[in-house]
């Protein structure tokens, strides 16, 4: 039986990237898919001798009547395929920024972009509430927008009903739109106030010794190893297909990033497979 991804989202919050990288993962990709015909070309890809496997759809406003995405979803998910919807976004002023910076013509047709982006996020808000997994792209650049998307879809395995993310973050670079649960970490010792670490990065051995040594840290893992014991089986019956877990700190360089790789480590350890994204560590 085929997958089926729908790829839709903000116009300038990362559609076309989203629709390459899935590409170079190997999936069938339709780009500037009319809505109304997601339906036909599934019978197409289900039919004999038809080599695909997963198909990703990618809508927007230049891709058909958006009324007829969600039904179209309906009747894949009734034939028990298995169908997920990926939203990317953006916060508004960041998409207005972008398509004033580059000049192009936004494709809804209300006057001047800002008007533009509101109608469109008017449009899309129920396809937003159906999603599987929303992306925020505001504080990504196109090659970490990507390698954010190779973290998710890359590391899919069959026979896995629920993807785990792991985001690392720095509160002074704003607060990610797109996880699940979020936990703060400024209230751990921060070694960037030792100047023979400040340099350094989450992902280096000095900064996880310095993380991982303090008895707050442990206390706090071991309560959230409970909590999350406690909540994943509970997603899964849920029937949610991906849930993101973003840890913060001030800059998102040091703790945030210690902390994202031991629950990882953690959670793998358990048998739930895992991928990692640091955010801000570059910062």
């Amino acid at each position: 039986m085929s997958e089926y991804l729908v790829v839709t989202g903000m116009s300038g919050a990362g559609r076309s990237t989203a629709g390459a990288t899935l590409e170079d993962l190997g999936w069938f990709v339709i780009d500037n898919m009319p809505s109304a015909l997601i339906s036909k070309v599934s019978e197409l890809v289900d039919g004999t001798g038809s080599e695909m496997e997963r198909v990703a759809f990618v809508v927007g406003r230049g891709g058909g009547d958006l009324d007829e995405v969600l039904p179209a979803v309906d009747a894949l998910t009734a034939s028990r395929h298995r169908v997920r919807i990926l939203f990317l976004d953006a916060p508004d002023d960041v998409l207005i920024k972008r398509f004033e910076g580059t000049r192009r013509r936004h494709p809804q047709a209300a006057s001047g972009v800002v008007a533009s982006v509101a109608e469109e996020r008017h449009l899309l808000s129920g396809l937003r509430d159906r999603a599987d997994l929303v992306i925020d792209s505001g504080e990504l650049n196109t090659n970490q927008l990507r390698s954010r998307l190779m973290e998710v879809f890359g590391s899919e395995a069959s026979g896995i009903t629920m993807q785990t993310s792991l985001v690392s973050f720095g509160f002074k670079h704003g607060v990610p739109l797109d996880v699940d649960l979020m936990f703060d970490c400024r209230f751990l010792p921060n070694p960037y106030w030792d100047e023979s670490l400040r340099s350094l990065s989450g992902l280096e051995p000095q900064i996880r010794k310095y993380v991982l040594e303090r008895p707050e840290t442990t206390a706090f893992l071991e309560k959230l190893d409970d909590l999350l014991f406690m909540l994943l089986p509970a997603y899964i019956k849920e029937g949610k297909s991906y849930l993101t877990i973003a840890m913060g700190c001030t800059g998102g360089r040091h703790r945030s990033v210690v902390l994202a790789e031991e629950l990882s480590r953690r959670l793998e350890d358990r048998g739930v497979p895992t991928s990692v994204f640091h955010r801000d560590v570059e910062r």
